[in-house]
């Protein structure tokens, strides 16, 4: 439910529309699909979550806010991250897209970072630990001279949308939580093409980069098994 969501708000997302606009396409096929947002007024230090989608643009890492006033543009990297409740359960899943067209280092900027995500999935069987996704992810940022956030990462997932365990995006192998059969985790990689630090704009929510360098975001909801991970969060054919 979460990823066809997703999907048919990346298929609208183009150039000229707002994210307004495009968190307001996003809360219709929820409805019409029988979802509700997990996102809407979840509890903030400022305030409640007001929309249902995160729409984090350009230098903007997470939690972006959509705005009338943010009309996207050709070249803007847009990350849109949809996390519903449906049936009792949560699915959360982030993919950024590429607005129109950009450059080589952009595009495989965003590209790798999809990587590190499936090869942090790769890693999600039982008897591994949390480290070893986390190191996995935190590779391909090291190949490519990428910044890892410190202070935001993966979580565990199920009937609320963040629970234990927290999963960093980098970290040794064997370290951390053991995983087990049953677990439901969500990886989600967030690089910047930039220094990796961070801060939180006034609105209590929305986080960018300190040296304005662009982000890029992706998450899958995962299921452990006794044998290979199995992403949930994959759209039906």
């Amino acid at each position: 439910m979460a990823a066809e969501i997703l999907r048919r708000m990346c298929e609208f997302a183009s150039v000229g529309i707002n994210t307004y606009e495009l968190d307001c396409f996003g809360r219709d096929v929820m409805m019409e699909l029988g979802a509700t947002s997990s996102a809407y007024h979840f509890p903030g230090p400022v305030s409640p979550y007001p929309a249902y989608s995160c729409i984090s643009v350009n230098d903007e890492v997470v939690h972006g806010i959509p705005s009338e006033d943010r009309v996207l543009k050709d070249g803007d990297i847009v990350s849109i991250d949809v996390s519903v409740f449906y049936d009792g359960f949560v699915g959360d899943n982030t993919r950024t897209i590429i607005v129109g067209k950009a450059g080589k280092k952009i595009s495989d900027f965003v590209e790798r970072t999809k990587q590190a995500l499936m090869d942090g999935v790769s890693q999600a069987v039982a008897g591994n630990h949390i480290g070893d996704i986390s190191s996995a992810v935190e590779r391909i940022a090291v190949k490519w001279h990428y910044g890892v956030l410190r202070d935001y990462g993966g979580h565990g997932v199920g009937r609320e949308m963040h629970e234990e365990p927290f999963i960093p995006n980098y970290g040794k192998p064997g370290s951390g939580p053991l995983l087990k059969p049953g677990m439901v985790i969500a990886i989600e990689p967030m690089f910047t093409l930039g220094r990796e630090k961070v801060f939180v704009t006034d609105d209590g929510w929305t986080v960018k980069t300190v040296d304005g360098s662009f982000a890029a975001h992706w998450e899958h909801t995962v299921l452990i098994t006794d044998g290979s991970p199995e992403i949930l969060t994959l759209v039906k054919k």
